[in-house]
């Protein structure tokens, strides 16, 4: 898939595809003026959060540097039928903003169907699981105190500007759950200045950072989305293990009842399995097994759609064999026959396939890649996440055959 936002963002840090993720941290600004509120303005977010049930933590609030009470901004509405649901109050939003306050809206990709198509190029082009969280903040108010993230970090200035600081790892790949606590900031200060719209910038996991607008006046604001990549790691790879261990009935047998050799057989058999199933392997199959998060199904008695889109949290693969193309993503593994190839490729691609005028055969696909969740139908809303942003497949009206 070719985004619009991932090669500027590439271009603005200098980077030649998704390798120098968690590598080293950068800073640089995108070319393109108009991308940022293409992404999300700031009243599109608050239109987001009016429109949408939301619950405590996914929607917090910070007044003054402390995390505002959910009984402060969220609200609970009965309806006709007793049901009880969650909400924003809107005006209490207002009254903490107007304050100096910061508004915090976790996973906005999920409702947003821009940052949604944003999320998956950037998961199709990193190889890792990616999400979205929008930060809102107005006047003269404190930030998030210094502190580091378990993953990588890219974060996108969308509208006003915020001062950050970013300083270097005090212990190497820290993990959420780790071995040793992670308490005390690393002194080496990589970068101090003002992130204003159209800045980018790239913190590795582990990188201690903060970010504030105080001293920056009380009329001003600012909008930034991060996107954060959960990396695998050789952790997650030995917990991988670890459960496919549980298939062979040497390892659910009790340590303490044997001895000696039953000791040797489980280490020889941990090798081969770590042997058989590679950190590669482990990661290939992670990704082509990986279901959609969610996508819209197929309804035959609601027609045709006019257009359909890959939604897979992973590039599909696709492989010719013996006159056959196999399709593996989206934790399904299909097989066509080799004419297929052209309109699986453009249908699969990640790029938006308007079937007005496509061949039938092509048609016939996307129904069947529909059923079977790795595409979905578009609908005017879903375009919208496209548009200007990744380029639509399209055909021309096939001109009549002569008698």
């Amino acid at each position: 898939m070719e985004h619009r936002l991932v090669g500027h963002i590439e271009k603005a840090l200098g980077w030649d595809g998704p390798g120098s993720v968690g590598a080293t941290f950068a800073r640089g600004r995108l070319a393109d003026p108009e991308l940022p509120a293409r992404l999300l303005t700031p009243q599109g977010l608050l239109d987001l959060i009016k429109r949408r049930h939301l619950a405590h933590p996914q929607l917090r609030c910070y007044a003054r540097g402390d995390e505002t009470h959910p009984s402060t901004f969220l609200s609970t509405q009965v309806n006709r039928r007793g049901q009880a649901v969650s909400q924003a109050d809107m005006a209490a939003l207002g009254r903490i903003l107007n304050e100096g306050g910061t508004v915090v809206l976790d996973r906005v990709d999920f409702f947003d169907p821009t940052l949604e198509v944003a999320c998956r190029a950037l998961g199709w082009w990193s190889g890792e699981l990616t999400s979205a969280n929008a930060y809102l903040a107005v006047g003269d108010t404190d930030g998030f105190s210094l502190h580091w993230d378990d993953h990588e970090v890219i974060a996108v200035q969308l509208s006003g500007e915020k001062s950050w600081e970013v300083r270097g790892p005090s212990r190497p790949a820290p993990m959420y759950r780790d071995a040793e606590r992670n308490r005390t900031p690393s002194e080496e200060v990589l970068w101090k200045g003002t992130m204003r719209t159209g800045d980018v910038m790239h913190i590795p996991r582990g990188f201690w950072h903060t970010a504030t607008r105080l001293g920056s006046g009380s009329e001003g604001h600012s909008l930034h989305v991060t996107f954060g990549f959960t990396r695998r790691t050789g952790v997650t790879w030995a917990n991988f293990l670890s459960d496919a261990a549980r298939a062979d009935e040497a390892f659910r047998h009790d340590l303490a009842g044997t001895r000696g050799a039953a000791h040797q057989v489980l280490v020889e058999k941990l090798g081969a399995l770590a042997a058989e199933y590679s950190p590669e392997r482990y990661l290939d199959e992670l990704r082509s097994s990986v279901p959609p998060a969610r996508h819209v199904p197929y309804v035959a008695a609601l027609g045709r759609p006019v257009g359909v889109a890959a939604v897979t949290e992973f590039a599909p693969s696709l492989f010719r064999s013996d006159g056959t193309v196999q399709v593996c993503g989206g934790g399904k593994r299909l097989t066509f026959h080799e004419r297929a190839e052209p309109s699986l490729r453009a249908l699969l691609s990640g790029h938006p396939v308007q079937l007005d005028h496509a061949p039938v055969d092509l048609v016939t696909l996307a129904d069947l890649l529909i059923t079977e969740g790795l595409c979905e139908p578009l609908t005017d809303v879903s375009s919208s996440g496209y548009t200007g942003l990744v380029t639509p497949v399209t055909f021309s009206k096939q001109p009549p055959t002569s008698a």
